[in-house]
């Protein structure tokens, strides 16, 4: 039997070093769901990794890990994981992106995380996704906010920077692109079976709307605003 200890600290391990790879959230997820047994515990470890002490890179990864690991627990029928998820679903938004303005850049993230698994019936279509308030602060700028960051913005809070640094922004520009590399690949991977074709068709597009186009402004916007960061940091 695995001691509970290394257990939890292999697991904070592996979130630690999550990227934008798929290989390394599926990695972590998999590791969840071989000691579900700890479910709660492991619950806690991801919640502790997406808090803001974090940086935005590893939150909006964690973000990405939580995807990952509820597709395949509903794969797996272990629904505590599910559970757990739509218990604590605003507990995690609060983490990833803050309402004092640190996690602006992460709006987005989240916001395609959970409309997707609404698509998938994962989380109820009334999980709020963020709340109006909560876009308003991230986007607005708060005391201390440099109003030419855009999406990746500065803040004070308890006279302490929570500024992104220079390897933060160009690491996050990197990973960004990685995951639009491979959304644009995944568009291209045809069902050989014309009824997967036809259900993959309603599920990529079923859910478009203003959302979305205001989701494409809003990345389009942010990966123009990280450009001038990286440069205002050289």
């Amino acid at each position: 039997m695995a001691d509970p200890f290394e257990v939890r600290m292999r697991f904070s391990s592996q979130l630690e070093h999550l990227n934008a790879s798929t290989t390394s959230a599926q990695k972590a997820a998999q590791y969840a769901l071989k000691y579900k047994d700890m479910d709660e515990d492991l619950a806690f470890r991801a919640y502790s990794n997406s808090s803001e002490k974090t940086n935005m890179n590893t939150r909006a990864n964690i973000m990405y890990f939580i995807e990952h690991l509820l597709e395949m627990a509903s794969k797996e029928r272990h629904n505590e994981y599910v559970r757990m998820m739509q218990r604590d679903i605003i507990r995690v938004v609060d983490a990833v992106c803050p309402e004092n303005g640190s996690g602006a850049a992460n709006v987005k993230v989240v916001r395609k995380v959970l409309q997707g698994l609404q698509t998938k019936f994962i989380l109820l279509e009334q999980t709020p996704l963020l709340s109006p308030r909560r876009q308003r602060a991230v986007r607005a700028p708060a005391s201390g906010t440099d109003p030419d960051a855009g999406g990746i913005q500065s803040t004070q809070r308890n006279n302490a920077s929570i500024k992104p640094t220079k390897r933060q922004i160009e690491q996050r520009i990197e990973e960004d692109r990685e995951r639009h590399k491979r959304m644009r690949e995944s568009m291209w991977v045809v069902p050989s079976n014309p009824i997967d074709q036809a259900r993959k068709f309603f599920a990529e597009t079923s859910g478009l709307g203003e959302d979305d186009a205001t989701l494409g402004n809003e990345e389009l916007n942010d990966f123009q605003a990280r450009k001038q960061d990286v440069k205002r940091c050289a």
